[in-house]
């Protein structure tokens, strides 16, 4: 029988304070996941069934899976262990490689599949019931995306940390916004979670921006180990828009996690 891993005091120290600061979750909340099978949105999963079993607030925990049906990526393994642990889960296949070729236009394959897969999970919660998605990006991935942004961009931004979608009716929230990747990378291989390989033939067939800055950072963090310290108060501003909109939303339900949960 499978069974739920307790996260590290550390995972759910920095989770709970992250969901605390940013008032990601509330009473009465039905949360979907979006579980690409890798080690961040696995590791987010037993965090966040963690909280659920503690937390004095109620909210319910379900998963989705889009499988883009993209080359050797199957994420299908992923049907049996979600039915093992018991928790509600929608796994949708969409044959978005080959929807790329036709309508991807300008945009970068990746840009694309994550536009369609949003969509397909917007249209999946409506339909059953949830009012929060919640993504597994983690402080490394915000990060990169400033540097993104602030290198090619010219602007200043990176991922919220919460917010509402644009049609008002969806709370998304990123609960490891202060965790790093190694943290949740040691917690996959020390609990043997069953990671799903990312090989995806698009996101090797040539080297990414992202890819550069998680050299670069790497590098900068090799001589200055307090980097990603720094970082942090950098971005906190920039995670935090939206965060008044989503605050103002569903404003009658009741308390929220905290970092005193953890």
């Amino acid at each position: 029988m499978t069974d739920f891993v307790k996260p590290s005091r550390n995972l759910s120290t920095l989770t709970g304070r992250a969901i605390g600061d940013f008032n990601m979750i509330r009473n009465g909340d039905r949360i979907l996941l979006g579980l690409s099978g890798g080690k961040d949105s696995l590791s987010l999963l037993h965090i966040l069934h963690y909280f659920q079993q503690r937390a004095p607030v109620k909210f319910d925990l379900g998963a989705m899976t889009v499988d883009p049906m993209a080359g050797d990526f199957d994420p299908s393994p992923m049907i049996p262990y979600l039915e093992a642990l018991g928790v509600e889960y929608h796994y949708r296949r969409e044959p978005i490689m080959d929807m790329a070729k036709e309508h991807m236009g300008r945009n970068s394959y990746c840009a694309f599949c994550s536009r369609i897969k949003r969509g397909v999970m917007y249209n999946t919660a409506r339909s059953k019931g949830f009012n929060v998605i919640a993504l597994a990006q983690h402080l490394d991935d915000l990060a990169e995306s400033f540097l993104m942004s602030a290198f090619h961009g010219g602007k200043l931004k990176t991922m919220k940390a919460h917010y509402v979608n644009d049609e008002g009716d969806l709370r998304i929230i990123r609960p490891l916004v202060y965790v790093r990747e190694r943290m949740t990378r040691d917690f996959a291989e020390m609990n043997k979670l069953p990671v799903i390989a990312d090989s995806c033939p698009a996101c090797f067939a040539m080297p990414t921006q992202r890819q550069h800055m998680k050299e670069l950072l790497a590098a900068e963090e090799a001589e200055n180990t307090l980097l990603f310290k720094s970082l942090l108060t950098t971005l906190k501003p920039l995670m935090s828009e939206g965060l008044e909109q989503a605050r103002d939303t569903d404003s009658k339900a009741g308390g929220s996690v905290s970092a005193r949960e953890a």
